[in-house]
């Protein structure tokens, strides 16, 4: 909407500087060729940020091929303003090597507006307009490494926290495991002593009641020492405190996934094709998980602006499909939120591949499903 909002003002003060006419405009030529030149260098500005290299680069050239089209007017607001957020777009919001590109091409359009338009010839001219666009370039690299070191900056601090969660949680693991051993050591324990307790009453129980009953007592007490110990057990192992008691997640709470995605800032879109049908429990819940980590993915490490996550009801298999526009990792084969996408789908007989381009990112997995 703000790029919308950008776009449509820069056309209005276009307009009004051919029509009113104001004082920024130079030159003889078309109204008409000249507004219609304007609308072309303005309204692509609305997706500026949806393309931010073939938008600018269309901006730019549509400049000088107006003034090859016929006679026009050399415009601040129509055409100069134009170009500058463009060249502002491609070296803020480019990837890879484009705002490289786009400021190349830029001054290749500055160059030939130099030397076929005579408005622009004048040295002070000349001066201003090369000065303006590569203070205008240079902002927008600037702007943009700056956000790409608070990104690395912000990636390092969570890296460090969820560290550090993992080895505490580590800690905390290793050491119940540890009680649970010596739990474990106590009640066996205590289990042969009633074995043994119990073999000997059978033993005398017709000859020796006094000693029968000792034995039964002793038995008893020992059982009740060892029911005790294997609650506590039991207690450590299930950890209920910390656990909702809540039904596991489904295909039910993709919706939820995608409204979080989007709250985080992401155009999240998720599609279904085909007749969505009842799923086996497991499977249900693994469909979930692999397009909850994605997501996750896409969230913390792609530094994507969109993401589509689709699923397809084909007769024996589900096929899962998550994609981005966004940088996936160096290398697809790491990390333990795909290693464990992939064991979930290997889980059910199925199969997870990812792959990545200069387009984004794109997770696939096709889980067997029974014939409906």
């Amino acid at each position: 909407m703000v790029d919308a909002a950008l776009a449509a003002l820069l056309l209005a003060l276009g307009i009004a500087e051919i029509w009113v006419p104001l004082s920024s405009r130079q030159g003889d030529g078309s109204a008409v060729l000249s507004t219609v030149g304007v609308a072309l260098a303005c309204l692509p500005l609305a997706l500026r940020r949806r393309q931010p290299f073939v938008v600018p680069v269309v901006v730019l050239l549509v400049v000088p091929l107006t003034h090859l089209l016929g006679p026009v007017y050399v415009l601040f607001y129509g055409q100069l303003v134009p170009m500058g957020v463009a060249t502002f777009t491609v070296a803020r919001h480019g990837r890879g090597r484009e705002p490289v590109a786009g400021g190349l091409v830029a001054a290749a359009v500055l160059l030939v507006a130099d030397l076929t338009i005579p408005e622009l010839q004048g040295p002070n001219e000349i001066a201003f307009h090369w000065t303006v666009f590569a203070l205008v370039w240079a902002a927008g690299v600037g702007l943009r490494r700056q956000e790409q070191r608070a990104q690395r900056s912000l990636q390092r601090a969570v890296d460090v926290e969820v560290a550090a969660a993992e080895r505490t949680m580590a800690a905390v693991v290793d050491e119940r495991t540890r009680i649970a051993r010596e739990l474990h050591d106590v009640v066996a324990h205590a289990v042969s002593v009633m074995v043994v307790q119990a073999g000997a009453a059978e033993q005398v129980v017709d000859d020796d009641p006094e000693h029968v009953r000792a034995a039964l007592s002793a038995i008893r007490t020992t059982g009740a020492g060892a029911l005790a110990e294997m609650r506590r057990v039991l207690a450590l192992l299930r950890d209920d405190g910390d656990r909702p008691l809540t039904p596991q997640p489904g295909l039910d709470g993709l919706g939820d996934l995608v409204s979080d995605a989007r709250s985080g800032g992401l155009r999240a879109d998720l599609l279904v094709d085909g007749d969505p049908r009842p799923l086996p429990a497991g499977l249900d819940l693994a469909t979930y998980r692999i397009v909850q980590e994605a997501l996750t993915n896409v969230r913390r490490h792609a530094r994507a602006s969109s993401v589509r996550v689709r699923l397809t009801y084909a007769a024996d298999a589900l096929r899962i499909e998550v994609s981005d526009d966004g940088v996936g990792p160096a290398d697809p084969r790491a990390g333990h939120g795909l290693i464990g996408m992939r064991e979930r789908a290997s889980l059910y007989g199925g199969t997870l591949e990812t792959e990545g381009s200069a387009a984004g990112f794109t997770v696939r997995a096709v889980l067997p499903v029974a014939p409906p």
